[in-house]
């Protein structure tokens, strides 16, 4: 018996609650023929300006009177005005007109891609080197929109697309994943940098740097995995001094003369460094950067827009990697 009293407490408390919401909600619809009767004095006039028929005009006034439960019209001669109540919902109209115009036009900037968000997240290095041009065509073209970074290494950035907390990443291959649309944009050439004064051949062997101390990135990400797998393939045993999460520590480092290190392409600029000695390694080493986002991810024509461009600006940016990658030579 308890049971089921209180089942029905719990059943009238929904229906109250059902009940409240429909009286709070408020047709739009049946406000403005609200306005447009008082505006013309009459329901026929109404009628015929809406191009509704006068039952039609009736009907929505008596609907959104017994939503408001008061008489909102009242008939003063032929004409017919707004009884107290009704004037107290006029006075309100402008506000109501004002905020629904406004979220209609913040809406209508979404629909035009000229507003959004775009969560973008990639690796540290890609996101010294290679982003900031990105982001500024980015930001110059869809200048509504809002633009978010994240850095992490491959596995976060996949993990946070697939639970849609990024909306595309930039990351170093491999990655996987069922629900990922996964597009290589640009090969990086990994370089040996050292200080000026370590001699260093004209292309470095892992080898040749088995005897050297050795800065390197944490483990943990695809970037130290390739440097790992390089050395391994020389059969050198790897003993890094120091392993740091910044490439812009690494670098540093090397240039206070605390070590070597083998780095990314792209974060030597130019293929050069000051004071530090920049050489091709040998054999090549390179990693694969790549476009990832959501199969079913819904595109957003200023999402789709900002896709787009990141894949044709890395693109370029990989001709420009390669063309540095081709000139570092024994003299850099």
């Amino acid at each position: 018996m308890a049971c089921a009293r209180a089942s029905k407490k719990l059943l009238e408390i929904m229906q109250s609650m059902r009940n409240s919401y429909r009286m709070n909600r408020l047709d739009l619809d049946y406000l403005g023929t609200f306005l447009t009767v008082i505006d013309c004095g009459s329901f026929t006039a109404a009628a015929e300006r809406l191009g509704l028929s006068q039952p039609a005009v009736s009907l929505q006034i008596r609907q959104l009177e017994r939503r408001l439960g008061t008489t909102l019209i009242e008939r003063v001669g032929r004409k017919a005005r707004p009884t107290a109540a009704g004037a107290e919902l006029l006075a309100h109209a402008p506000k109501i007109d004002a905020a629904v115009g406004a979220a209609i036009e913040a809406v209508s900037h979404h629909a035009a891609g000229d507003a959004g968000r775009v969560r973008l997240g990639t690796g540290a290095t890609a996101c010294i080197f290679l982003l900031p041009p990105l982001l500024g065509e980015l930001r110059r073209r869809f200048p509504g929109t809002e633009i978010t970074v994240t850095t992490g290494n491959t596995a976060d950035i996949v993990k946070a697309i697939e639970d849609n907390l990024i909306d595309l990443g930039l990351v170093t291959l491999p990655a996987a994943g069922r629900m990922l649309e996964i597009t290589p944009v640009l090969e990086d050439d990994f370089v040996a940098i050292a200080p000026a004064e370590m001699a260093l051949p004209a292309r470095v062997t892992a080898s040749s740097l088995a005897g050297l101390p050795l800065l390197l990135f944490e483990p943990g990400g695809n970037t130290r995995r390739i440097v790992d797998d390089w050395f391994a393939g020389a059969a050198v045993p790897l003993r890094p001094v120091m392993s740091l999460g910044s490439v812009e520590a690494i670098k540093a480092m090397v240039g206070a003369g605390l070590g070597c290190s083998v780095l990314p392409g792209m974060a030597v600029p130019g293929g050069t460094l000051p004071g530090i000695t920049v050489r091709p390694l040998s054999p090549r080493l390179h990693r694969r950067l790549a476009v990832v986002i959501r199969r079913d991810k819904r595109l957003t024509r200023g999402l789709r827009a900002a896709v787009e461009t990141l894949r044709d600006l890395a693109a370029g940016q990989a001709a420009a990697i390669a063309a540095t990658s081709a000139s570092t030579g024994p003299n850099s």
